[in-house]
């Protein structure tokens, strides 16, 4: 697997930052409320998180779906003998 850096998920992670980091500071230099400034900035970013889940969700490997099931069955693990 070759890592390219910055990758798509790299910059949808870094647009959300931006995004809510601008509304952060749209609410304390402007006259605007810091709590709009913030919902802007979170709108904003839900776009960018449904973009990156719904548009273009990340291609699973075969190993990484081998780690999933494993880990899902020691968690299972762990909580089955507390329900008995």
């Amino acid at each position: 697997m070759e890592l390219r850096f910055p990758s798509y998920y790299d910059k949808i992670l870094l647009a959300i930052a931006v995004s809510l980091g601008g509304g952060s500071v749209i609410g304390v230099v402007t006259d605007v409320e810091f709590r709009l400034g913030l919902l802007a900035g979170a709108l904003l970013a839900t776009v960018f998180v449904y973009d990156a889940i719904f548009r273009n969700p990340p291609q699973s490997t075969p190993r990484a779906r081998h780690a999933a099931i494993v880990w899902h069955l020691f968690l299972l693990m762990l909580v089955l003998p507390s329900l008995l």
